[in-house]
C-alpha cells in the first residue's frame, strides 16, 4: 500500500484527467508562440452592424461596421457580405473589378432579417455606382427620404444590380445614365403609387438589360438608349403604360414579359376610365428600327390599345401583328396573377391556369438564369410546352413551381479524411422537372458567426476540435423575401457529436519549474497562484486544431498540502483537481486537458509553494488513431509465482503482442510500483527507444503508488525502466489501445464532478467491500439521446477519508471483477489516480471499495470516447 511517514490530508477538489513525471533534466525547448494573425479579408469581406469591430479588418472574426468601409478596400474577385441590419448610410462604389473577377456586394438576407440601405433621415442617393466597371450589387432593400434616386448608375460598364427592392416616388427607382454600357437590372421589386418609373435607362446608355423584375404601379422607361433588352418582367400598372421606348432607342428586344395595365385589384383588373393612358407597350417611331417584341402576355382588361407602335395604336393582337410583323407569339388574354406576396420585397405569383406557364422563349436576349425568387425554371407536367428553347420557361418574373420535399436536415459524420469532418446532407426533391436548383438555404455551422445563403445542396465542414457539430438550416423557396419566417419544421437532430483521434508522442518535457524548462525562472509556483504554459503546436499541428493534450503532471517539493488544477486558458478555474499532494511528497498524475487558445493554466491551490513538472504523452485532433477500450486486464505482476522485482537501475520489457493487434501504436496502462527498496521513479517508453528525460511514476521506499500511462509501443512491446538504487515490483493493467482498426474517438466533456459521496452527489459513502454503479454522462447537444453513447470514461478517481487501507477498482458494469486496480490508498489518506474505463451495461461503470473500511469517492470526468464511423 501507499505509505507516508507523516500522514496529512490533501485538499480534494479535482480536474478530470490522467498524468505523471520524473527528475529534473536538460531543458527541452517549449513550442514557440504563434505569430499574430495577419489582417486579411481573403476572398470574402464581412460587414455587420451588430457584430462589428471599429478596428476590424473585414474578416469573419472582425467585420467592418459600414458598407462604405468595406468598399473602400474591396479588390477584384472579392465579395462583400453584408449581414442583416439597417445601414443608415449612402454608399458609393468607387472601385472596379475585372471581367473575370468582379467586385460583388451581397446583402445576406435571411429569415432572421434583411439588409436595408439608406434611411428616411438621410437625403440623397443610397446607392451610387459611378465611373466604375465590373461590379455586382445583390439583394439590398433601399430606403430614403425620396429626395434622391435610390440607385444611380452613371458612366459604368458591366454592372449588375440584382435582387434589389425599393419604392418609387417622383424620381426613378433605378436611373442608368452617363454613357453606361452593359448594365443589368435583374430580379428587382419596384413598387409605386401611380405613374412612377421603376427603371429609367437614359440617353447615351447602350446594351442595358432589365430582366426577371416586378414593377407594381411603376414602369420601365428607355430613352435614346439603343440595344436595350427588356425580358421576362412582370409589369402591373394602374392605367399607365408598362414599357416605354422613347427617342431613338433602336435595336431593343421586348420579350417574355407579362403586362397588366388595367385598373383595380391585380387578380381581377377592370377597364380604365381613360384607356388611352394604358397601352401595355409603347415604342416611339424612332425606336422601332431593329426593335423586336414577342412572347409577351398582355392582359386586355384596360379597354384601350394594347400596343402603341410608332404613331399607331393597336387595340388587338391581330392588327398589331399584321401591321408590324411583331408579336407572332404574343398572347392577349387575362394574365391570371395571384395576390401579392411579400411587402418590402414583394412579388406576384402565377396561377396554374395562367397562359404564361411554359410558353416563353428560353433563348430570348437577356433571359435570366433564374426567376425573381432565384428559382430555376420548372416544367408543369399538365401544361403543353409551347415555348422556345427547352419549351417550359414561364413568361413574367416568377416561375410557377410544383411541389417539393426537403430531406437530410441536420448533420452527420462524414467518413474519410479527418474524424472531425461532417456534412449537412440537405437535398430537395422536385415534383416537376427543373433546369436547375429551386429554393435557398441559409446555413450556420458550429464556429460560424454568420449565416451563408446558397442552393439547397449537401455541405461539408470540419470541426477544429471534437465535440458538437451543429447546423441551423433555414430552407426557403421565396429567397427570404418574407418576414417573419416561414421555415420548414426540423427533419431531425441538428447536431452530431464527433470524436478526436489520438497521436502518441515520445515523452517530451514541456515544463520543469526546477530547471527553467517552459518558464524563465527556477522558482516554484507561489501559493494560490498560477502559471501559463504555451503549447502552440505539436508535430506541426496548430493549437487551434488540437482538441486536447495528454500530460503527465507531477507536483514535487510542496511546502503544504494542496492540489493542482490544470485547465485551458480562457475558461474558469475548475472545481476539480488534477494532482493532490501533501508536504514533501512527489505525486504524478496523468491529465487530459482540452485546448482553447494554445495556453494551459496550472494553478497551485495550496497555502505553500510547489514545483511542477509536465511531460507530454500525446494529443487528440482530427487525424491520428482511434481507441479500443478493453475490460481492465492485468498484464504484468512481477510478484506472481515467486517473481523477482525489477532490479536497481534496470528495466523490464513488457510484450503485449498477444494482447493487442499488430496495428496497435500506443497502449493505456495503469502502472503500479510496490515494495520499492529505495526512492526512485519508473519511466515507461516504447521498445527500441532511448530512455527519455520524462518520468511516469515517482515512489519512495515501501510505497505502493499507481499512475495511468499512455505510451507508444513497437510491435506491441514497451519498456519499464526502474530509475532507482533499489528494486521494486511493478504491476501493469491494460485499459485499451490506440492504432489501426480502433475507431473510438475522444470527446472532451469536463472537467465535471459526476460523483462525490461526501455530499451524496451520485451516491453515498462506500462501505467495506461494497460497490456502486455510476452512469457515465455524455455530450448530447440535441437533448434527446440521439447522439452516440460513451464507450469509455476518462476521469480522475479520488479516494478520501478511508478508514482502512485498500484498493479502488473501476470496471464495466455487469462484467466479472478482474485483478486490476486503479487507486491504492492507506487509512486517512487522500489518494487519486486517472482512469480510462470501458463503459458497461446501461452506460455505467462499477466502482468497488476493496478495503476493510469505508471511504468516500470523488469522480471528476474529463471526457468520454464514442464509436465513430471508420
Amino acid at each position: 500500500m501507499r505509505r507516508h511517514s507523516s500522514i496529512q490530508l490533501a485538499v480534494v477538489p479535482l480536474l478530470a484527467g490522467v498524468g505523471l513525471v520524473g527528475p529534473a533534466g536538460p531543458a527541452v525547448a517549449a513550442p514557440a508562440p504563434a505569430a499574430a494573425r495577419a489582417a486579411s479579408a481573403g476572398t470574402e469581406v464581412y460587414v455587420s452592424r451588430s457584430n462589428c469591430k471599429l478596428a476590424g479588418d473585414g474578416s469573419e472574426a472582425a467585420p467592418y461596421c459600414t458598407i462604405g468601409a468595406a468598399l473602400a478596400v474591396a479588390q477584384p474577385g472579392q465579395t462583400v457580405l453584408v449581414q442583416p441590419g439597417d445601414y443608415a448610410e449612402n454608399v458609393t462604389v468607387t472601385r472596379s473589378g475585372t471581367e473575370s473577377a468582379p467586385i460583388t456586394v451581397r446583402a445576406v438576407n435571411t429569415s432572421r432579417g434583411i439588409v436595408r440601405l439608406g434611411h428616411y433621415t438621410l437625403s440623397g442617393t443610397p446607392l451610387t455606382i459611378s465611373g466604375v466597371h465590373d461590379v455586382v450589387v445583390e439583394g439590398f432593400t433601399l430606403t430614403g427620404r425620396g429626395d434622391g434616386v435610390p440607385v444611380l448608375i452613371s458612366g459604368a460598364q458591366r454592372v449588375t444590380v440584382d435582387g434589389i427592392a425599393t419604392g418609387v416616388g417622383t424620381l426613378p427607382a433605378v436611373r442608368v445614365t452617363g454613357s453606361s454600357s452593359a448594365v443589368t437590372v435583374s430580379r428587382g421589386w419596384f413598387s409605386g403609387s401611380g405613374f412612377g418609373t421603376g427603371v429609367a435607362v437614359e440617353a447615351g446608355v447602350t446594351g442595358a438589360v432589365v430582366t426577371a423584375s416586378t414593377f407594381f404601379k411603376t414602369r420601365v422607361a428607355v430613352t435614346d438608349a439603343p440595344g436595350a433588352r427588356i425580358t421576362g418582367n412582370t409589369v402591373v400598372t394602374d392605367c399607365a403604360t408598362g414599357i416605354v421606348l422613347a427617342g431613338s432607342s433602336t435595336g431593343a428586344s421586348i420579350q417574355n414579359n407579362i403586362l397588366r395595365t388595367g385598373s383595380g385589384p391585380v387578380p381581377s383588373p377592370g377597364a380604365c376610365a381613360d384607356p388611352t393612358t394604358a397601352p401595355a407597350i409603347s415604342v416611339s417611331t424612332a425606336a422601332t428600327a431593329g426593335t423586336a417584341a414577342d412572347y409577351n402576355l398582355v392582359d386586355p382588361a384596360s379597354g384601350g390599345a394594347v400596343y402603341r407602335w410608332g404613331d399607331t395604336d393597336h387595340a388587338d393582337l391581330a392588327s398589331f401583328q399584321a401591321a408590324t410583323g411583331q408579336g407572332g407569339h404574343d398572347i392577349l388574354a387575362p394574365v391570371l396573377l395571384g395576390e401579392q406576396l411579400g411587402t418590402e420585397r414583394g412579388w406576384f405569383p402565377l396561377t396554374a391556369a395562367s397562359p404564361a406557364v411554359d410558353s416563353a422563349d428560353a433563348t430570348a436576349p437577356g433571359v435570366a438564369r433564374t426567376d425573381l425568387l432565384d428559382n430555376a425554371h420548372a416544367d408543369a407536367p399538365t401544361v403543353a410546352n409551347t415555348g422556345t428553347g427547352n419549351g417550359y420557361h414561364d413568361r413574367g418574373a416568377v416561375e410557377l413551381q410544383g411541389g417539393r420535399t426537403v430531406s437530410g436536415n441536420g448533420v452527420q459524420s462524414k467518413p474519410g479524411g479527418s474524424s472531425l469532418d461532417y456534412t449537412s446532407p440537405l437535398t430537395v426533391n422536385h415534383a416537376w422537372p427543373t433546369d436547375g436548383p429551386v429554393g435557398k438555404v441559409a446555413r450556420i455551422f458550429t464556429n460560424d458567426r454568420f449565416y451563408r445563403v446558397g442552393p439547397i445542396v449537401p455541405a461539408d465542414r470540419q470541426l477544429q476540435r471534437a465535440g458538437s457539430a451543429c447546423v441551423d438550416n433555414d430552407v426557403r423557396f421565396d429567397n427570404f423575401r418574407v418576414l417573419p419566417p416561414s421555415v420548414l419544421e426540423p427533419l431531425g437532430g441538428d447536431c452530431a457529436v464527433l470524436g478526436a483521434m489520438f497521436t502518441p508522442v515520445a515523452p517530451t518535457r514541456l515544463l520543469d519549474t526546477r530547471s527553467a524548462v517552459g518558464i524563465s525562472t527556477t522558482v516554484p509556483i507561489a501559493a494560490n497562484s498560477e502559471i501559463v504554459l504555451p503549447v502552440m503546436s505539436i508535430n506541426g499541428v496548430s493549437a487551434s486544431n488540437i482538441t486536447a493534450v495528454v500530460l503527465n503532471v507531477t507536483a514535487t517539493q510542496p511546502a503544504t498540502a494542496g492540489y493542482l488544477s490544470v485547465y485551458p486558458d480562457g475558461t474558469t478555474t475548475p472545481q476539480g483537481s488534477s494532482v493532490n499532494f501533501v508536504p514533501g511528497e512527489t505525486v504524478p498524475n496523468q491529465v487530459t486537458v482540452p485546448m482553447s487558445n494554445g495556453n494551459l493554466r496550472i494553478r497551485n491551490n495550496a497555502g505553500g509553494t510547489v514545483h511542477v513538472v509536465v511531460d507530454l504523452q500525446g494529443f487528440y485532433s482530427g487525424f491520428g488513431d482511434g481507441f479500443k477500450p478493453l475490460a481492465p486486464t492485468r498484464v504484468l505482476d512481477t510478484r506472481a509465482n515467486g517473481g523477482v522485482p525489477v532490479p536497481a537501475n534496470s528495466y523490464r520489457v513488457l510484450d503485449l503482442s498477444g494482447r493487442v493487434p499488430s496495428g496497435a501504436k500506443a497502449v493505456v496502462l495503469n502502472v503500479t510500483a510496490t515494495q520499492p527498496t529505495a526512492n526512485g521513479l519508473l519511466t515507461v517508453y516504447p521498445a527500441g527507444s532511448s530512455v527519455p528525460t520524462a518520468s511516469n511514476l515517482n515512489f519512495v521506499t515501501g510505497q505502493t503508488i499507481p499512475n495511468l500511462v499512455t505510451v507508444p509501443v513497437v510491435n506491441g512491446r514497451l519498456v519499464i525502466q526502474n530509475v532507482s538504487s533499489g528494486t521494486t515490483h511493478v504491476l501493469a493493467d491494460l485499459a485499451g489501445w490506440y492504432g489501426t482498426g480502433a475507431t473510438d474517438g475522444f470527446v472532451p466533456y469536463g472537467p465535471r464532478r459526476i460523483l462525490d459521496t461526501r455530499s451524496g452527489n451520485g451516491g453515498s459513502r462506500l462501505a467495506s467491500f461494497s460497490s456502486l454503479n455510476l452512469l457515465v454522462p455524455y455530450l448530447d447537444p440535441n437533448g434527446n439521446d440521439t447522439t452516440p453513447k460513451p464507450t469509455a470514461l476518462v476521469a480522475n478517481l479520488t479516494v478520501t477519508g478511508p478508514t482502512a487501507a485498500g484498493v479502488l477498482t473501476a470496471q464495466p458494469k455487469g462484467e466479472a471483477p478482474s485483478a486490476a486496480s486503479n487507486v491504492n490508498f492507506v487509512a486517512g489518506e487522500t489518494a487519486s489516480n486517472a482512469a480510462v474505463v470501458r463503459v458497461g451495461a446501461n452506460g455505467s461503470v462499477t466502482l468497488t471499495n476493496n478495503s476493510g473500511g469505508s471511504t468516500d469517492v470523488v469522480v471528476d470526468q474529463a471526457g468520454h470516447f464514442i464509436a465513430t464511423t471508420p
